[in-house]
């Protein structure tokens, strides 16, 4: 028998076949290759360090790149059905969107910074009626007997001096490092604006040759499995899309309720607390949760009514969004069960930090398409073989 007959039959058995053949067989392989290198590079770290700088420094830009692509392309696409040319769209969006940041920058973040200061600055107290809070209510309740072995304001008392002096030592510390950190720091925004100032540029060329990205990358496909593949990325795109926009909408759609809501009721920092609101509701789930922490305390401070004002004002904000925006803004476009997206977020906050839970979703929104994919082609060969005579591959 020649060698290539022999080869020939090795993968033209039944078990290959109901492996997936060839090609499947080719992408386990890759999949082992792609193991071991990631094995390799947990046990020789320092080898691949510049390589891990290399990554952390593209990674930044092309990300937000990617986020405010997603977000103009339709409004791209809507500026070429009017006739207008997509390199003058694409100009005009620029110019829009850096106006609308400068703007931005201008006006409201010093609003913000002056309400953050002010709220670092009265946190202790805050923390300190909030503990007298919750130990008069303990004592005064029919749990106290519960708590009779514990001298709760000790505990208040010395949890508060931790605190005060925490934040003490901190500052302290702050500023005695702050000649000798004045140079990292420095470096560190400088190096975090040179990262966004190249994301105008990226972006540009996202809007400009994004819509070619799939017929050049079929280049590197056999032919065969090109439209599969085309398939794949379509969807792959689509949910990464819908996630990004829908789930932006959805946030700032919260964070405007919740600042005129917070402003109508008297709650202090309500602008301050509206825009936490609309950055970590981008996280479902656990974002509303950090938001209202705050807001909490706050509340408590200041009296059992304002409470009950925060309370209603929340209930009414996650019924509106719960009930009306989500679902039409959002719908059902990732099919993702609310367990499965706490455990990704769990694991890809523990993995990659905050990161990690921002672009949890997404990512795994994209592995699930190429896992459905993958399943229901081999679901397909295995249906084949299955249905075929068994002498057929003997």
């Amino acid at each position: 028998m020649e060698p290539n007959e022999q080869k020939d039959s090795i993968f033209s058995t039944k078990f290959i076949r109901f492996l997936g053949g060839k090609n499947l067989l080719f992408v386990l392989i890759i999949l082992l290759l792609l193991a071991s290198v990631i094995f390799v590079f947990d046990k020789v770290d320092f080898i691949f360090k510049p390589l891990r700088v290399l990554f952390q420094v593209i990674v930044l830009p092309i990300v937000v790149a990617g986020i405010m692509y997603y977000l103009l392309r339709p409004i791209l696409r809507l500026l070429e059905k009017w006739g207008i040319k997509r390199i003058w769209g694409i100009i005009l969006l620029l110019l829009v969107a850096g106006g609308v940041i400068t703007l931005l920058v201008i006006l409201v973040f010093p609003f913000l910074r002056d309400q953050f200061m002010n709220l670092v600055q009265e946190f202790p107290d805050y923390y300190r009626s909030f503990s007298e809070s919750i130990s008069a209510f303990l004592n005064h309740s029919r749990f106290s007997s519960y708590f009779d072995t514990f001298d709760l304001e000790d505990i208040t008392n010395k949890l508060s001096g931790d605190l005060g002096n925490s934040i003490k030592e901190t500052v302290t510390s702050m500023i005695q490092g702050f000649a000798t950190g004045i140079t990292s720091v420095l470096s560190t925004v400088t190096g975090v604006v040179l990262h966004l100032a190249t994301v105008p540029f990226i972006l540009f060329y996202l809007l400009k040759d994004g819509e070619k990205l799939p017929d050049f990358m079929m280049k590197f496909f056999p032919p065969r499995a090109r439209k599969e593949i085309r398939t794949v990325l379509g969807d792959m795109d689509e949910k990464v899309s819908s996630y990004i926009q829908g789930q932006l909408i959805v946030s700032f759609c919260i964070g405007l309720m919740v600042t005129i809501g917070f402003l109508i009721i008297g709650m202090k920092y309500a602008v301050l607390l509206g825009a936490l609101a609309m950055v970590t509701s981008v996280v479902p789930y656990l974002g509303p949760i950090i938001a209202i922490t705050p807001a909490v305390i706050i509340a408590i401070v200041t009296s059992p009514v304002m409470l009950i004002k925060l309370a209603a004002v929340w209930t009414v904000v996650q019924l509106v969004e719960g009930k009306f925006i989500s679902p039409q803004v959002m719908g059902r476009s990732l099919q993702i069960h609310p367990i499965t997206i706490i455990f990704v977020l769990l694991v890809s906050g523990s993995l990659f930090g905050v990161p990690g839970v921002i672009l949890g979703i997404p990512g795994y929104a994209v592995i699930k398409v190429l896992v459905t994919h993958l399943f229901k082609g081999f679901k397909r060969r295995y249906n084949r073989f299955a249905d075929d005579p068994l002498d057929k591959y003997e």
